[in-house]
């Protein structure tokens, strides 16, 4: 079974579970400012699912001058994560630890 990286720039974290990378990166990492939007999000698996969600894929590419690739290797990212995760246990752990 391959690792899980953390994705975020400059972090080599690697975890044999996709729910730990997700935490890692929620309560490891920096908030992340939505460059459509400005909301600030978690960095990593969060900040993919709410440009995603709340944004057209036009708007992100404008605001954080993406081509179609970035689009399409976090369109990747966000569908390996939510065909392995177990997100609804994710988010009950970060409530728990106060990260959410």
């Amino acid at each position: 079974m391959s690792l899980w990286k953390c994705g975020v720039a400059g972090c080599d974290g690697r975890f044999e579970e996709v729910e730990d990378a997700i935490i890692h990166q929620t309560v490891e990492h920096e908030r992340h400012e939505c460059k459509v939007c400005g909301t600030i999000v978690p960095e990593g698996y969060f900040a993919i699912r709410h440009a995603f969600e709340e944004h057209s894929r036009a708007e992100f590419v404008r605001a954080y001058d993406a081509n179609s690739s970035d689009v399409r290797e976090r369109e990747r990212v966000k569908s390996d994560v939510e065909s392995e995760a177990d997100l609804q246990t994710v988010v009950e752990t970060l409530k728990e630890q106060g990260a959410l």
